[in-house]
C-alpha cells in the first residue's frame, strides 16, 4: 500500500508544478519557480485569502501575476468574466499611447472640449465652462480622477475598434471595451465593459512594463497610475511605489496594480461584483491586496531559504 501511494503521489507532481506555473504571458527567461518553503508560504497565504473571500457577501476574482516565479502563483475565478468599471481605462490609456508613439496621434495640441462630449459621473471637466487642454492632460484626467468625460473623448480620438484589436493583441481574448463611459442606454441593455483578473492583472502589468510602447511613453503612463488613490496604495507601506487603477460602480469594485516589490515586482487584480455592500468590497481589495504584499515582500528579501541579511 505505501508503495502504491507513493507511485500515485510521484505521477501527479508534473501536473502539480504545471498548474502552479501557469502563466498568461512566457515566462521570463530569469524566472525562478517557487521552491517547495516558498509554496507552503504561498499555501498559507491562499488560506488566508480564502477566509477573506469566505466572508464576502458577494462574488470575488483575483490573480496576482508573479513575474519572478514565471506564473500565476495565486488566482480565484482568474478565468471569471467581470464588469470591469473604470479599470478599462487601462486599455484605453495603453492605446493611446501607442498611436502616439506609432506617430498616429498628436497628444500635445491643445483642443477644446465639446459640450456634446460630457457625461455625468466621476471626474471634473463636466463641472467647467470652457475646457481647452492636449489630449495627454485629458488621459492624466481619465486616470487620476478617472474622469468619465475625458475617457469618451479619448475613445472617440482612438476608435474603440482600435482599442480593442490593441486588446486582442495583448492576448486578452474575455476583455472588451463594449461602451463609452456612462452609457446607461447600454448598460440597462446589459452590454458592459468586461475583463477577468488574470487578463487585467496581464494588462497593468504590460502596461507599466512598456510593452510595445517606447520608454517615454512607457514613463509617462506610469507617472499617471503612481498618482491613482486606491485601496491597493493603502494595503502596503508609503515608501513601496505602486501603479494602480480602480474601479467602481453599484455592486461592483475592482483595482489593478503592480506593486514595485524591490527585487520582486507583482501584479495584482482584485475583482468583485454582486456585492451586498459596495463598501464590503472596498475592504475585501485592500485586504487581499495587503495579505499578498506582506508575503511577496518575505519572498523578495528571503531569498531560496528565507533567511533576511541585513
Amino acid at each position: 500500500m505505501i508503495r502504491l501511494l507513493l507511485a500515485l503521489a510521484l505521477a501527479a507532481a508534473p501536473t502539480l508544478v504545471a498548474a502552479q506555473t501557469t502563466s498568461p504571458r512566457a515566462a521570463p527567461p530569469s524566472s525562478i519557480p517557487p521552491n517547495a518553503l516558498q509554496q507552503e508560504l504561498l499555501g498559507r497565504l491562499r488560506t488566508r485569502l480564502d477566509s477573506i473571500v469566505t466572508h464576502t457577501d458577494g462574488v470575488v476574482g483575483y490573480a496576482v501575476d508573479d513575474p519572478t516565479s514565471g506564473g500565476v502563483p495565486l488566482a480565484r475565478l482568474e478565468r471569471g468574466i467581470f464588469p470591469t468599471a473604470s479599470t478599462i481605462k487601462l486599455a484605453v490609456l495603453d492605446e493611446m499611447f501607442r498611436q502616439y508613439d506609432a506617430g498616429m496621434l498628436d497628444i500635445d495640441a491643445v483642443r477644446t472640449v465639446p459640450k456634446e462630449a460630457i457625461v455625468a459621473g466621476s471626474g471634473v471637466l463636466q463641472h467647467l465652462t470652457a475646457p481647452q487642454m492636449p489630449l495627454r492632460d485629458i488621459a492624466t484626467l481619465m486616470m487620476i480622477v478617472s474622469d468619465n468625460t475625458a475617457t469618451n473623448i479619448i475613445i472617440d480620438a482612438l476608435g474603440m475598434e482600435k482599442i480593442n484589436a490593441r486588446i486582442a493583441a495583448l492576448e486578452m481574448p474575455e476583455t472588451r471595451l463594449r461602451r463609452k463611459m456612462n452609457d446607461m442606454v447600454s448598460a440597462r441593455r446589459g452590454v458592459e465593459n468586461v475583463a477577468t483578473p488574470r487578463d487585467l492583472a496581464t494588462l497593468v502589468y504590460k502596461l507599466w512594463n512598456g510593452e510595445g510602447l517606447t520608454g517615454a511613453s512607457r514613463d509617462a503612463a506610469r507617472r499617471m497610475l503612481y498618482a491613482v488613490p486606491g485601496r491597493m496604495r493603502t494595503a502596503v507601506p508609503a515608501d513601496v511605489r505602486v501603479a494602480l487603477k480602480t474601479g467602481e460602480n453599484q455592486g461592483v469594485r475592482a483595482e489593478a496594480a503592480v506593486v514595485e516589490v524591490p527585487g520582486r515586482p507583482y501584479a495584482i487584480a482584485v475583482m468583485t461584483t454582486y456585492l451586498a455592500s459596495d463598501a464590503r468590497g472596498s475592504d475585501v481589495i485592500e485586504a487581499i491586496a495587503g495579505e499578498v504584499y506582506r508575503t511577496m515582500a518575505r519572498l523578495g528579501s528571503g531569498g531560496e531559504y528565507g533567511r533576511k541579511l541585513p
